[in-house]
This record gives structure tokens, sequence and C-alpha cells, in this order.
């Protein structure tokens, strides 16, 4: 029994117990308060130049200085904040490493003509009895190849709008068609950055988590995209949707051929 205790209190002795002060609620807020207002005072009131050309990620490095702050006030050392640093790098070194490549992709994509040639094929299936919901696969289509609501907003999301208000269809409704299909290509592409980060973060694997959130977002894509072809069968059109320009500058810029496939 004396030698069970003596080899205790030795286990004991040789572990590294740190003990921190335990945080309340307002205190763990700070840094996130902090970085929101910040941020926000960034976009809305200073157009982005608050600090300079890098202001987002001067914010950033801000909200993470107050932070370690926190820490200290709560007798967190230097070396825990670093072990604790290195840990969580480690856990998102993949996903950083994924986006990186996917930039690269997606990029390369773009200046061969893969992705025009999905605006060009996808453009020529438009027709007013289908508009919308033509509008929310295209957009869904090209999200997932991209990996990127934005970009696909940004890009065929002008173009259909551009074609669909001259069918006299209102912009809301096409603008909507739009997002939908991209958030949800978005949501289910392996090539997306928070669909990379949110598992890393969760502690499981991608593709385990584009098959539970297909639960639900393959159900809410069904779902409008009914919404959206009962829309398209009872609006007038009152226009006509004049591609040809488009499909002529695309093909004039790029090598359009199904073989881009």
């Amino acid at each position: 029994m004396l030698e069970h205790d003596n080899l205790k209190k030795v286990k004991i002795q040789d572990q590294n117990i740190i003990e921190n002060k335990e945080l309340n609620m307002w205190e763990a807020m700070i840094p996130v308060i902090i970085l929101m207002v910040l941020l926000a005072y960034n976009i809305f009131f200073a157009d982005g130049e608050l600090l300079g050309e890098y202001s987002n990620q001067y914010i950033l490095l801000t909200g993470g200085a107050i932070a370690a702050i926190v820490g200290f006030y709560n007798k967190v050392s230097f070396k825990v904040m670093f072990i604790e640093i290195k840990e969580s790098l480690k856990s998102v070194f993949v996903p950083i490493l994924i986006l990186m490549l996917v930039g690269a992709l997606a990029g390369t994509w773009l200046i061969s003509g893969i992705i025009p040639a999905m605006v060009y094929y996808g453009l020529q299936v438009l027709s007013p009895s289908i508009f919308l919901p033509a509008s929310v696969i295209i957009a869904a289509i090209i999200s997932i190849a991209t990996g990127s609501s934005w970009t696909t907003s940004a890009t065929v999301g002008i173009a259909l709008i551009g074609i669909g208000s001259a069918l006299g269809i209102p912009t809301g409704m096409i603008a909507g068609a739009v997002i939908s299909g991209a958030y949800f290509g978005d949501k289910m592409s392996p090539l997306s950055d928070t669909t990379n980060l949110a598992p890393a973060m969760a502690g499981t694997d991608l593709f385990t988590h584009i098959k539970y959130m297909a639960i639900t977002t393959v159900p809410t894509i069904i779902i409008t995209l009914i919404v959206f072809s009962i829309l398209s069968m009872n609006i007038e059109t009152t226009g006509n949707a004049d591609i040809n320009d488009l499909l002529v500058s695309i093909e004039n810029t790029f090598n359009i051929t199904p073989y881009l496939f």
C-alpha cells in the first residue's frame, strides 16, 4: 500500500497540470465583440480603408492580440498560447492546402475556357417557360465546379439577370434563383472553402460532412426548383432573350468545345 501511494505521488509530480482562471461569458466575448465592431466600422464607415490597404487582416490580428491580452489576464502563458496555436494550425493545415490548390484549379479552369464553356452551353438551354428553374440548375452546376457562390453570382449570375430582365421577369426572382443555386453548389462542392474548413474544425472528413449536409440541402433545392417552376409557368414574359452577343463574345475569347468538359 505504501509503495502504491509513493507511485501515485510520483505520477502526480510528473504531470504538467496547468490551472487557469475560468473565463466568464463576457471575458470570452471581448475579442469577438471588438473584432465585429472594427470589421463593421471598416465596412460601413471607412470604406475598407480603416487601417490601410489590408485593413481586414490588421483587424483580425488586432482581435488576436486582444484575445492574448485576455489570456494574460487569466494567467495563460505565452508557451501555452503557442502550443494551442500550433495544434490549431495542424488541424487546419490540410484544408488550407486544399484551398490553395482549389484557387489554382479554379483559375486554370477559368483561363482555359472550362467555366466559360459551362456558361456558354448553359445559356443555350434557357427558355422563358423554364427560365427560373434553369437559372437555379445552371448556378448550382457552376458553383459546384468552382466551389464559390460569390464567383458564380458575379459571373453567370449577372448574365442571367440581364437576360431575365430582357424577358420582363422580376429582378428579385432572378436573383433569388441564382443565389439559391449558387449557395447549394457552394455547400455541396468539395472545392468550397467553408465545406473544407467545417469538417476540419469539427474533426470529421470532407465527404462525411457533405453526406450529412445533403440530408437538408437536397430536399431544400428540390422544394426551391418546384417553387421556381411554378413561378416560371405563371409569369408573362414581355421581351426576347437575346443572348447571341454574349455567346459570340465567349466564342471570340475562348475556344469553346465539348472536349473541355
